[in-house]
């Protein structure tokens, strides 16, 4: 029987937003000061509970707002949920937004130390990897050039090389894959393939259904930050191409 690599639990993700139009600081403290600030609660999770098996592709879909990129973001750790638990076993590579890990005053090349070190990989593994991750990110001598010069699909280049060489055990991805020239993407689709077929358990999010289609053994729809269906993938992605 497979191993259970992510279980989430019963989870639920409220923020607590402020709704007046406050345009400077100045304003935002003298309001705040005068105890005038009106907030609401916004729901974004609300009771979410699916699980992901070691070597399972698993795609979240659903309409912009529909609490995808949160519930990546609780996965990974990055947001503590308000209630409910998320339960992970191996170690995350999250790839969600652009540049996030790295500092953009570093070069490229100080960058792969950099972001492989928080990944928690040795110095020595980098090194070893480091001629594999350049060739794989078309970089060239850019590698050398401080990174807040780089475009985005150059930055996504270097992200995904990172993590496509770590082989991680659980590789979570929100729409990564649409970033960068045509090529790119294939060379990514192809490198996922492998990491999938290599054992890795990935959670991929995308409003691409054909890459969902293809790359996804079941996939999960949210929809206002609640499970609308999970299971199999064709099942799932025809009922919400239907909705």
């Amino acid at each position: 029987m497979s191993k259970t690599m992510i279980e989430v639990n019963d989870v639920t993700m409220r923020f607590h937003m402020n709704t007046d139009r406050i345009l400077s600081l100045k304003e935002f403290v003298t309001t705040a000061l005068r105890g005038k600030l009106a907030f609401q609660d916004f729901t974004a999770l609300n009771h979410v509970s699916f699980t992901v098996k070691k070597g399972e592709t698993v795609g979240l879909i659903g309409h912009n707002g529909a609490g995808k990129s949160t519930m990546l973001k609780v996965i990974s750790g990055i947001l503590e949920p308000t209630k409910g638990k998320v339960t992970t076993h191996g170690n995350i590579v999250p790839m969600l937004e652009l540049g996030s890990g790295f500092d953009f005053d570093l070069t490229g090349r100080e960058n792969i130390y950099l972001n492989g070190a928080i990944l928690g990989y040795s110095e020595e593994f980098l090194k070893a990897k480091y001629d594999e991750i350049v060739e794989f990110s078309e970089l060239g001598d850019f590698i050398e050039m401080p990174i807040r010069n780089y475009s985005s699909g150059m930055l996504a280049r270097l992200a995904f090389s990172v993590a496509a060489e770590v082989q991680p055990e659980i590789l979570i991805v929100d729409e990564i894959l649409s970033v960068g020239d045509a090529n790119f993407q294939e060379k990514s689709r192809k490198r996922m393939m492998e990491l999938m077929s290599g054992g890795t358990t990935v959670l991929f999010v995308s409003h691409n259904l054909e890459q969902i289609r293809e790359m996804c053994s079941k996939v999960v729809w949210l929809e206002h930050g609640t499970v609308q269906m999970v299971g199999d993938t064709k099942e799932v992605c025809d009922a919400y191409e239907k909705s």
